[in-house]
């Protein structure tokens, strides 16, 4: 060993620390651990994971944004052995490793590994050895860390690191990693950019937030949510007492249409009798009623609902359900006239990333109904798991339905998210046929459509690695066509890419007619499922994701490009070929096709079917409107997916502590969801910040190009927008629970803005405007009308739907406190009003906050309490 060697191991240990150099140097790993020690040393290897700094310079180059951490791997008891290497999952890029002791690599996707290097020399009992790792990306929350680190060594079964296993919270029920060391530096940690306005949702913060939110319960019991069209309630307050049940007529509609709804009825003590007050449900059909537009009447002595459709008279009951509290049966008399502002009003579910049970599937379907949402876009396919059984593709859910640690990717797919070296971990599984024409009943009974999804041709290594696998068990029988029958990928090809989520081969080989083949076999199954459950498929998703630098040097290709009759020459023309030529076969099927707009947006519009679904999900500042506009314009059913408004992965508030992705908003709280405008995307100009809080001007006006080109114009005039969506993206989401707390209780200010046209949005200009902060299009008035209407939403969410939801076994987030010390006095408040708040002094007993206290000097903790009083959300130390 040289000098600079020598020099550079002295360097490292002083810095990194707890290190002998004079004696490491000549120390060497010695012999390989057998199973029982790895074992062992799974149960004992201590790993905590630190971020240093989010805002890294000169570091990751051309990569931009960087930020380091610090991994310590202590061992309690002696090991010598160098054969192991350490898994794990680190979601951005590797750029930069300082270590003496390992190398880190990347394998495929987020999955990296630590291996000892020539100079590894074993650990002592209690020795902690450190890397540096600088990632290209940002680190601005505690939980995208990810859990479950594993150990594998040679041909030995791998083992999950204990110190890595996720922990409950005994108190909140949220999840712990054990191995993070928590945020303490706003600066260095949480702090993403120089230039970023967002603050740390602290108790103090989030007391200014709140500083408006006025406790009024007056307007609770004759509150629905989603708010109709038009409510008239009786002048003398008169009231319905429902405590004796309810006599149900029907006329024109047949019971089972209305059942869910019934049920949910029968939940809040509304029961049905032969005694009870009569409710009388009648269709009456419009040519020009809108579907579920509905007219619920309630008189002294009974109800009467007259409807357009089935799905009107099922929405008027959940709008009675809505006016229930639970503990009152008593209704108010009132007659509400009612009609969606859209058709299409969504709950995007994503199983793939990581897998969900058919009980939470169903759980959500049934809230979906109760606030009025009708489309269920189900993805069911992308890179790290295939969730659906195709009958004559056993591969797709033996294979593809589970993450495991298997090289060769023969018995599963590689590990990915943290999802840990075992198959058999809940992040794993697939929906059975029966599973789905399950889902499919339930979802029919509470009319809401489902769109199901596999992402296509790119986010598809889950099938494509399947595929691979089916290919090599027909060779190793000499069945070369049986083979190549549904395979995904040019086994010669040599293109390099990496995808958005850093997969290198993740992405269908369109050139291969054998992807057709495949991609028609997913449809005629899925047909044939949606036929039996009674739903027929009208409408699939494509997803329409590429990756750039696919297909550039695949054989398969440069023949097809040579032989081809269509005129596709060029890597770059394959995706809209693929589009296209999918979207003719659904139509011949009698399928619609939906897809992401900016894959969609690369197709021919004349060679695509009259009806089309865009999903507009780009971010307010790229701007999402011009893509969305133009796909209106081009005569397409536009469905916004404004991530700044409608992804429910992202974070509830700027705080370390809450989870979720934040590439759009670091912050999206209930609030948020129920101010936005969406038919008037660049309008929000006016009233948010971009994901890093700073002030954007948006142009919503005709622009034309240096050679007379349009680039873009507004929406002509009586166009608009199909619908919008809310999102559950799974990558943070490993538990059924976690997704409840991150969809709840956002979904229902999604539902409110799906289904109500507020009086204080901005109108869209046909004629084309300019936003920003002093554009003065949101007028003082309607600043002042949008926060009177949040807070009669928030006074009704925490007088009577939190405690609905509740009952349905839902563990929506708890909101965390505001909170501030004035003089030794606290005050508090919260995003909904009337919610129980708690305090503590010192770790003292929880005590009950009723108003501003006197405290004192000491740590003073708050906390709020679900609305049954059985859960406790998560404290904060007021500063």
């Amino acid at each position: 060993m040289n000098l600079k060697t020598v020099l550079i191991t002295f360097i490292t240990c002083i810095v990194l620390g707890g290190c002998s150099p004079a004696v490491r140097v000549t120390e060497k790993a010695q012999g390989k651990l057998t199973q029982s020690q790895l074992t062992r040393f799974a149960e004992t290897l201590h790993v905590q994971y630190t971020v240093l700094n989010n805002r890294v310079k000169n570091v990751c180059g051309s990569s931009g944004r960087c930020f380091s951490l610090r991994i310590d791997l202590t061992n309690n008891e002696a090991i010598r052995s160098g054969n192991w290497q350490l898994y794990f999952s680190q979601y951005f890029p590797l750029h930069k490793v300082e270590s003496l002791e390992f190398d880190v690599e990347t394998i495929n996707g987020d999955l990296k590994r630590i291996i000892p290097n020539e100079n590894y020399h074993g650990f002592k009992a209690g020795e902690r050895k450190s890397l540096v790792l600088y990632i290209a990306g940002t680190h601005g929350n505690e939980f995208e860390i990810m859990p479950n680190y594993y150990l594998a060594a040679d041909d030995l079964e791998a083992r999950t690191v204990k110190s890595t296993v996720p922990i409950i919270d005994p108190v909140t029920g949220l999840e712990i990693m054990p191995h993070l060391t928590s945020f303490t530096d706003a600066e260095k940690q949480f702090r993403i950019t120089d230039r970023e306005k967002i603050e740390w949702a602290t108790s103090s913060v989030l007391y200014a937030t709140n500083d408006n939110a006025l406790y009024d319960p007056s307007s609770v019991r004759s509150a629905i949510i989603p708010t109709p069209y038009s409510v008239e309630i009786d002048k003398k307050n008169q009231k319905l007492d429902l405590s004796s049940g309810i006599k149900i007529t029907l006329s024109g509609v047949e019971e089972k249409a209305l059942a869910a709804a019934i049920n949910r009825l029968e939940q809040f003590g509304i029961k049905r009798s032969n005694d009870g007050a009569l409710l009388h449900i009648e269709i009456s059909e419009k040519p020009s009623a809108v579907s579920g537009s509905y007219t619920l009447i309630i008189n002294p002595g009974d109800i009467l609902i007259t409807a357009s459709d089935s799905s009107g008279a099922f929405y008027a009951l959940q709008s009675l359900a809505s006016l229930v509290t639970l503990a009152d049966t008593s209704v108010a008399v009132m007659k509400v006239i009612d009609r969606p502002r859209y058709l299409f009003r969504g709950l995007h579910l994503d199983v793939a990333r990581n897998f969900h049970s058919k009980a939470l599937v169903i759980k959500l379907l049934d809230q979906m109904a109760a606030y009025k949402l009708n489309k269920f876009h189900f993805h069911l396919g992308d890179d790290e798991g295939w969730r659906l059984q195709i009958p004559g593709l056993p591969e797709l859910t033996d294979i593809g339905s589970k993450r495991c640690h298997d090289v060769t990717e023969s018995r599963c797919v590689l590990p990915q998210l943290g999802s840990g070296p075992d198959g058999n971990s809940e992040v794993n599984g697939y929906f059975s046929t029966l599973d789905y024409e399950e889902i499919l009943a339930e979802a029919s009974a509470r009319h809401i459509q489902v769109i199901p999804s596999f992402d296509m041709p790119g986010h598809s290594r889950a099938a494509v690695k399947s595929m691979e696998a089916r290919y090599r068990t027909f060779m190793a029988v000499d069945n070369e066509d049986e083979a190549r029958r549904y395979l995904l990928s040019d086994l010669e090809d040599a293109s390099i890419y990496t995808s958005i989520q850093n997969y290198t081969d993740n992405t269908m080989n369109l050139c291969l007619d054998s992807a057709y083949v495949f991609v028609e076999k997913v449809i005629d199954e899925l047909q044939a499922m949606h036929e039996r459950a009674g739903q027929p498929l009208t409408r699939y998703h494509i997803g329409a994701d590429e990756t750039a630098g696919a297909w550039k040097n695949s054989p398969a290709c440069e023949k097809f490009f040579a032989d081809n009759d269509v005129g596709i020459t060029t890597p770059k023309q394959l995706g809209p070929y693929f589009i296209e030529r999918i979207a003719g076969a659904l139509e011949e099927k009698g399928i619609e096709i939906a897809g992401w707009g900016d894959g969609m947006g690369h197709t021919n519009i004349s060679n695509m079917p009259p009806v089309v679904q865009s999903n507009a999900w780009g971010r307010l500042i790229d701007p999402a409107h011009f893509g969305a506009h133009k796909h209106v314009n081009d005569g397409w059913e536009v469905v916004i997916s404004t991530p700044d408004a409608t992804y429910f992965d992202f974070p509830y508030e700027a705080d370390p502590k809450e989870r979720g992705f934040y590439w759009a908003s670091r912050e999206l709280n209930t609030r948020k969801v129920f101010e936005f405008m969406p038919d008037n995307l660049p309008a929000h100009a006016e009233v948010w910040g971009d994901s890093e809080g700073l002030d954007m001007t948006l142009q919503d006006q005709l622009q034309i190009g240096d050679n007379q080109e349009i680039l873009h114009r507004p929406m002509g005039e009586g166009k608009g927008f199909a619908g919008m969506q809310g999102h559950i993206w799974s990558e943070t989401m490993r538990t059924d629970k976690q997704v409840e707390y991150m969809a709840f209780p956002r979904l229902l200010a999604l539902a409110e803005r799906a289904w109500h046209v507020a009086p204080w949005e901005v109108p869209y200009r046909h004629e084309g405007a300019s936003y920003n902060r002093q554009s003065g299009f949101f007028t003082a008035a309607n600043r002042q009308q949008r926060g009177d209407d949040w807070n009669k939403f928030a006074n009704v969410l925490a007088g009577k739907e939190l405690a609905k939801l509740d009952v349905a076994g839902i563990a929506w987030r708890i909101p965390t406190v505001g909170a501030k010390i004035v003089a030794g006095t606290l005050h508090c408040n919260i995003i909904f009003p009337g919610l129980a708040i708690e305090f503590r002094r010192n770790g003292a007993k929880w005590q009950v906050y009723s108003g501003p206290v006197e405290v004192g000097a000491g740590k003073i903790e708050v906390r709020a309490i679900s609305s049954d009083g059985n859960r406790k959300g998560r404290s904060l130390i007021v500063q």
